[in-house]
């Protein structure tokens, strides 16, 4: 039971859905510290149970260890008072040698009642004995873990912030392939070529009006030229021909 209650915790700790847990976390980093000091405190909450374990273990020991030392004492004791009771036998003090006979008797009960506490007690100390070995081992397997914990929550933060940054980088280049300032170039070209192509019409245009005009002064020449034969004809003078 004892066991039992100081690992309950942790085993509820190893049981619980980890991924389910930080997929609905809004901040995983948030929820993996919490997890570590979760699991600390557990750990802590462990060693103060195995130290109060240890704690009894050890005055179970003394209790054994004085039983053991009274009733070496009481045999000792015993041995003594039988020893004086056979001296005062022999020397004809019967009286005196029945107390020491007595108090002899009196000694080996004592010597009994200590040795049968003392091997009451040899069970229980061999059993906790045991659990608190287990207790060690368990928590230096819990205090690994621990270590485990930390590194994998390094590690996944670590991860997590490459993967944001990595999506940071993919939507700007989304941004980039939506916002393609080449396109704005190419728009930005034709508004130029249309542009050109007014000027070119403009001075083809302005070349059309120059050739009517030069050709609107020929046929001022020639009506002068007209006009003047006319005149000459009217005062009798034939115009001279251009020679061929």
């Amino acid at each position: 039971m004892t066991k039992q209650s100081i690992f309950g915790r942790i085993a509820q700790l190893a049981k619980a859905n980890i991924n389910a847990l930080l997929d609905s976390a809004e901040d995983p980093q948030k929820m993996l510290d919490q997890m570590v000091r979760d699991y600390t405190a557990s750990i802590q909450e462990a060693e103060a149970a195995i130290a109060q374990t240890i704690g009894n273990l050890r005055l179970l020991e003394q209790d054994y260890a004085e039983d053991v030392a009274s009733a070496q004492d009481w045999g000792r004791k015993a041995v003594a008072a039988s020893a004086k009771a056979d001296e005062l036998r022999q020397g004809g003090n019967t009286a005196d040698a029945d107390k020491f006979d007595n108090l002899a008797k009196v000694a080996l009960g004592k010597q009994l009642a200590a040795e049968s506490q003392a091997k009451a007690a040899e069970p229980t100390i061999a059993s906790q004995t045991e659990v608190v070995e287990k207790l060690k081992s368990g928590l230096e397997g819990m205090k690994g873990k621990l270590g485990e914990l930390r590194a994998k929550r390094d590690q996944l933060v670590a991860r997590s912030k490459i993967a944001d940054a990595q999506s940071q980088v993919l939507d700007a280049v989304k941004s980039i392939d939506i916002l393609d300032p080449t396109s704005e170039l190419g728009r930005f070209e034709e508004k130029i070529r249309r542009e050109e192509a007014k000027v070119l019409g403009q001075q083809e245009l302005a070349s059309s009006s120059l050739d009517a005009q030069f050709e609107a002064l020929e046929d001022v020449g020639v009506q002068a030229e007209v006009d003047a034969r006319l005149a000459a004809l009217k005062q009798g003078n034939a115009p001279q021909a251009i020679d061929q």
